[in-house]
């Protein structure tokens, strides 16, 4: 119903930045990004939504990284600066379709549609 194309992740050293991108088939109100390092659960990054605007999931990625919508609201980004080792993980781009959709932050959100997931690698 529903596709998210993800764009490439890739390999930079510790202090570095990258920025992925996730581009929905159509106008979804609430989209967000999330990532699962090998052996740990999945947790949100950060989400945005056209009911509650802009979430960052914790301290350790606010102030680093930055999620932003285009102007159509079809595509999101993920702006990630001072990458740390720790960020290591796949990164997945979701979109609800619920513009009042809550808990990016928690372990099983009310997403309903997911990406392909991208590659996120910091070295040290």
């Amino acid at each position: 119903q529903v596709q998210l194309v993800q764009s490439e992740g890739g390999s930079v050293e510790s202090g570095g930045s990258l920025r992925l991108s996730c581009t929905a088939s159509g106008y979804i109100p609430t989209m967000g990004w999330f990532r699962q390092a090998p052996g740990k659960e999945r947790e949100g990054v950060a989400c945005i939504s056209t009911g509650f605007g802009t979430i960052y999931c914790g301290d350790s990625v606010k102030g680093r990284f930055t999620i932003s919508r285009d102007n159509a609201e079809n595509t999101i980004y993920l702006q990630m600066n001072s990458l740390k080792p720790e960020d290591s993980a796949m990164y997945y781009c979701a979109a609800a379709v619920s513009p009042y959709t809550l808990g990016c932050c928690l372990r099983d959100p009310d997403y309903q549609y997911w990406g392909q997931g991208t590659q996120v690698t910091v070295s040290s």
